[in-house]
C-alpha cells in the first residue's frame, strides 16, 4: 500500500515538472532577448506602473470643512495612540478642529489649515494637557474656546495669524504664540497675571508695542522682532519695592526692536541676567 501511494506522488510530481518545463521554454522563445526572471521584473513592473499612474480625470484635492474629511472617523485621517492624537499634513486639506477622543490628552494639529478654533471644539475634551497648532492659518480663537481645559498645561499657537489672544487657561507653563499678528491692544493687561506656574512665554516675531505682564515663575521670555519702543522699572522690576528679585528669570530675548536698553538701566536691577538686545 505505501509502495502505491509513493508512486503515485512521484507521477504527479514528473508530471508538473513537465509542464512547467514547456511553459519555460514557450515563454523564452516567446521572448527572445529577455529571458524567464526579466520577464517576471519587467511584468511587476508594468503592473506597479499602471496602479501608480494618475487617473486623466484626477482632480487635485480640496479642503475638507469640519476637520474630518467626508465624515471619516479622525482617527483614520490622524494617528490615534493612547491618549494623543496626531494629526500633521491631512490630506484632504484639514480646515477645523476634527472630534476628538474623549480621553485624548495630547493633540498635535500641526501644519493644517485649521483657520478658527471654536467655543465646542475642546469642550469636551477636559483631559487635554498639551496643544500644538504650529503652522495652521488660523486667525480668530474664540474667547472660550479653551475656558475648560483645566489641565492644559502646553499651548502652541505659532506660526498662525492671530491679531489678539483669547483667555487662556491658568495652568499653563509652556505658551507659545511665536510669528503670529499681535499687537499689544491684542493682548489683555491680564492675559498671563494669574498664571503663576507659567515658565516660558513666546512672543516673538508679532507686532508688538510693549512687554505684556510676566509672572513671576518664567523662566524663559521671548519678544524678539516686536515694535517694542521702551521699557520701564516695573516692566521687570517692582518701583515700590527696591528688595524685589526675579532669581527664576534666566533668558529675556529684545533684541530686533527699536527700544535701546542702555537708556532704562535701573528697569534691570531685580534680574540676574540682562536682556539681550540694543545698547547703543
Amino acid at each position: 500500500m505505501k509502495t502505491l501511494v509513493i508512486t503515485s506522488l512521484l507521477a504527479m510530481w514528473l508530471v508538473a515538472a513537465v509542464a512547467w518545463t514547456s511553459a519555460s521554454r514557450v515563454i523564452a522563445r516567446s521572448l527572445p532577448d529577455k529571458d524567464l526572471n526579466g520577464y517576471i521584473s519587467d511584468h511587476s513592473e508594468s503592473r506597479r506602473d499602471v496602479r501608480e499612474a494618475p487617473l486623466e480625470d484626477e482632480t487635485p484635492m480640496s479642503p475638507i470643512a469640519g476637520g474630518n474629511g467626508t465624515d471619516l472617523p479622525t482617527c483614520l485621517l490622524c494617528v490615534c495612540l493612547t491618549g494623543s492624537v496626531y494629526c500633521e499634513e491631512v490630506l484632504p486639506l484639514m480646515t477645523s478642529v476634527p472630534t476628538l477622543p474623549k480621553e485624548t490628552a495630547y493633540l498635535y494639529a500641526r501644519f493644517n489649515m485649521i483657520e478658527k478654533i471654536r467655543n465646542g471644539d475642546f469642550a469636551d475634551i477636559v483631559t487635554l494637557k498639551r496643544i500644538d497648532l504650529t503652522g495652521n492659518q488660523i486667525s480668530e480663537i474664540e474667547d472660550g474656546a479653551f475656558s475648560k481645559l483645566t489641565l492644559l498645561e502646553d499651548l502652541n499657537l505659532s506660526e498662525n495669524r492671530l491679531v489678539k489672544l483669547p483667555m487662556l487657561p491658568d495652568k499653563l507653563t509652556y505658551f507659545n504664540a511665536n510669528n503670529n499678528h499681535l499687537k499689544t491692544r491684542g493682548v489683555k493687561a491680564n492675559a498671563f497675571k494669574k498664571m503663576t506656574k507659567l515658565r516660558n512665554l513666546l512672543l516673538a516675531d508679532n507686532r508688538l508695542e510693549a512687554v505684556p505682564f510676566i509672572p513671576d515663575s518664567v523662566r524663559i521670555v521671548h519678544l524678539q522682532n516686536n515694535n517694542i519702543t521702551e521699557v520701564n522699572v516695573n516692566t521687570f522690576c517692582k518701583s515700590n519695592d527696591t528688595y524685589y528679585l526675579r532669581p527664576s528669570l534666566s533668558e529675556v530675548r529684545l533684541d530686533g526692536n527699536p527700544v535701546v536698553l542702555s537708556k532704562y538701566h535701573d528697569s534691570f536691577t531685580c534680574m540676574n541676567v540682562l536682556p539681550v538686545g540694543k545698547y547703543r
